[in-house]
């Protein structure tokens, strides 16, 4: 059965929020700008002092007089809106489902599965801090809506590309590896900084290990930017880098410039903002065919309580290539502090893959959370833990039906804890940890040799060593330089930091996670990592590292 588009039951309740949200909007607005106006992020400072621009100070003052004034006059109006806003919020279910016929051709990883006993499926997550403008700027991230056409065209162009990749023995005995002439047919760069020359390339081949080579851009050139009021990686230089796939872990490991072709599910994390969303929405609809997005809920929740409002919803978002069967969004109640605001949770999805096996019909089931942010909070985090767990579980067994095979139960998201920082013990000893795997976890409190951590420093966001694709690839790569960029582990109150120990490489803060579970997969399936990959073409657009894994899935052969 398929999900009713419109989170509200009927048209006429429909009608009445978007006139009560009209109301809302221009002051709501308003407010951000003047906010937004007030706080610059790095990029912006760096660049008004190589330009000598002294007309600031002026233009900040005018305009906040000017959106402080415009805010005071919609007020009354806004407050008109809430009155009508509020009251529907009861009656609204906590998401909108948005579906379309795909037009954007994806490689089909899967049309020879009954030929070769397996099924792959590829999952991407991503936290987008597309908080609303005025707030991501304490981030050190601006222009929200700008940033979400460019995260959206650059997966667009990511997933879509041919499947290449390049091997090397292990990340410390290579540098960049780039496609020379005869691999790639180069061409004018676009301003999405995404590379789109591909005639020359083979889809589906594997290169060999080559020399770098050797870039003609000067270091400064990263510098250089037309309009002072973007961010600097809109990307203007594309990736050079195709696939550098390190084979000498227990998984096989990648850091890409690209997001890895055919991603049959993306996940994402802070798309706080509606507008931001929808732009997403515009760009990824086409090709995936079925979105859900403006996840959570809104006002008092309990609706009729007064000791929590949300004003921003979980700011979960997913884009799905199969039909969604089921979802479920839960609202965790523990939250306190500023993360109170929002309503972060957990959305459990249920898909229709659409192959059938002996009679049975494949489906899969998606899990994203987002956890409580606050270092510190390491209880609250582990009872979000538990909660989740329970309704993952309650989910699937309200939903599972007869005559079906489940290929893939992941969970993902922005945990807010890594493995390795001693004051994120109690989470790192869940029992989650237990049901579900995680690829890059050697055991509580011990990550796998080749991890990398995902959480970068806000204040060295537009560092030239980073702030582009190719940069950030090759910082990644190397231990030295990635210590430097991303953020190290969080010790004990009191207790001085020793990190990391004896022979044991440096990692820093891994808070986004992948994770998959068998236990809950037909006994007729067997899983395993087909590789996990580090993804830098945000570079500049947001301040996690995206990561993304494939999962293979092979199927009985007596059951064939």
């Amino acid at each position: 059965m398929s999900l009713r588009e419109s989170p509200f039951p009927n048209a006429f309740l429909e009608g009445l929020h978007a006139v009560g949200w009209g109301l809302i909007f221009p002051c709501f607005w308003f407010l951000d700008r003047l906010i937004a106006g007030c706080h610059s992020t790095s990029l912006e400072r760096r660049q008004r002092r190589e330009e000598e621009c002294y007309l600031h100070p002026l233009k900040v003052i005018f305009g906040s007089v000017l959106f402080f004034i415009l805010f005071i006059v919609s007020t009354p109006f806004a407050l008109l809106g809430f009155l009508l806003w509020a009251p529907l919020q009861a009656v609204r279910r906590p998401f909108s489902y948005h579906k379309q016929v795909k037009i954007i051709p994806m490689e089909d990883r899967n049309a020879r599965w009954e030929e070769t006993g397996k099924v792959s499926f590829g999952f991407i997550s991503a936290n987008l801090c597309l908080l609303t403008d005025g707030i991501a700027r304490f981030n050190n991230l601006g222009h929200t809506q700008r940033r979400a056409e460019i995260i959206g065209h650059n997966i667009v162009q990511g997933v879509t590309r041919p499947h290449i990749r390049i091997f090397v023995d292990s990340p410390s005995s290579c540098r960049t590896v780039t496609p020379s002439s005869t691999l790639l047919t180069q061409g004018a760069s676009n301003s999405y900084g995404a590379m789109d020359q591909t005639e020359g390339i083979e889809p589906d081949r594997d290169v060999p290990k080559r020399d770098s080579v050797a870039s003609s851009e000067e270091p400064g050139e990263s510098k250089q930017h037309s309009n002072p009021n973007c961010n600097q990686n809109f990307n203007q230089h594309p990736p050079r880098s195709l696939r550098t796939l390190f084979t000498d872990s227990d998984v096989p490991m990648e850091v890409s410039s690209l997001f890895p072709p055919t991603v049959d599910i993306v996940c994402l994390e802070e798309v706080f903002d509606k507008r931001a969303a929808l732009k997403l929405t515009q760009a990824l609809g086409p090709l995936y065919g079925h979105i859900i997005y403006d996840v959570g809920v809104y006002a008092c929740h309990p609706f009729g309580s007064c000791s929590s409002f949300k004003f921003f919803n979980s700011g979960l978002f997913l884009a799905s290539r199969y039909p969604v069967l089921e979802a479920q969004f839960h609202c965790f109640p523990n939250s306190r502090g500023e993360d109170a605001l929002a309503a972060k949770g957990v959305l459990c999805v249920k898909v229709d893959i659409g192959l059938q096996k002996g009679g049975k019909t494949m489906v899969g089931y998606m899990n994203c959370t987002h956890l409580h942010a606050p270092e510190g909070d390491g209880e609250i985090r582990f009872e979000q833990l538990n909660m989740l767990t329970r309704w993952i579980n309650e989910f699937q067994k309200q939903t599972k039906q007869e005559g079906e095979m489940v290929m893939f139960d992941v969970l993902c998201g922005d945990f807010n804890f890594d493995n390795c920082s001693p004051d994120d013990r109690l989470e790192q000893s869940h029992s989650l940890f237990d049901d579900y795997r995680d690829p890059c976890r050697s055991g509580a409190g011990q990550e796998k040799p080749w991890v990398i951590g995902t959480l970068l420093e806000q204040p060295t966001l537009y560092h030239e060593k980073i702030m582009t694709p190719d940069n950030l690839q090759q910082t990644l790569e190397t231990e030295e330089h990635r210590r430097l960029y991303i953020s190290p582990p969080v010790p004990l109150k009191d207790v001085p930091l020793v990190y990391p120990e004896s022979d044991q490489p440096w990692v820093g803060r891994r808070i986004d996670y992948l994770l998959y579970r068998e236990a809950s997969v037909s006994s007729q399936c067997s899983t395993e990592v087909e590789e996990f990959t580090y993804v830098t073409q945000l570079a500049g657009l947001t301040d996690h590292i995206p990561v993304s894994f494939r999962l293979n899935v092979t199927l009985d052969s007596e059951e064939m």
